[in-house]
């Protein structure tokens, strides 16, 4: 078994290719996919294929601040929500960062403006890297 570090309920990410740094995300071992709030999704072609462009709010204490990305879509996933909802969701495949490691990580584009934080991390983002500790924050990942 390699060896798996422990992360908190919440630590901090960034997400390079959507030019977001320190986002706050929720560690969610109850959700198998990770999903990103993001407004205003436009379907666009590029070289012939079908991508997306969008809003990110990357600061849950400052809305005003606006990200406009764009990405790959990668596919759609029927996903339910939190509020026992379904929904075909936009997935998309992005670099994630944490603790000074990169990997690839699938992410389902969703409103989450009436969550806590704009992203969770899911299952299969975390397999294989993370032991979660759900009894404190920012295990991994500490800004001081």
């Amino acid at each position: 078994m390699t060896q798996k570090k422990i992360v908190g309920a919440v630590e901090w990410c960034d997400l390079p290719a959507l030019f977001i740094t320190d986002l706050n995300v929720r560690v969610d071992t109850g959700a198998a996919t990770s999903s990103l709030h993001v407004d205003n999704i436009e379907e666009i072609e590029v070289d012939e294929e079908l991508w997306i462009s969008f809003d990110i709010h990357p600061d849950i204490y400052n809305v005003d601040k606006v990200v406009r990305s764009k990405a790959k879509v990668e596919g759609q996933k029927r996903v339910k929500s939190s509020t026992a909802t379904r929904e075909k969701r936009y997935v998309i495949v992005t670099p994630i960062i944490m603790d000074g490691v990169e990997w690839e990580i699938q992410l389902t584009l969703t409103d989450r403006s009436e969550m806590t934080y704009m992203m969770l991390l899911g299952r299969e983002a975390m397999s294989g890297r993370f032991i979660v500790d759900p009894e404190h924050d920012f295990l991994l990942t500490s800004k001081d």
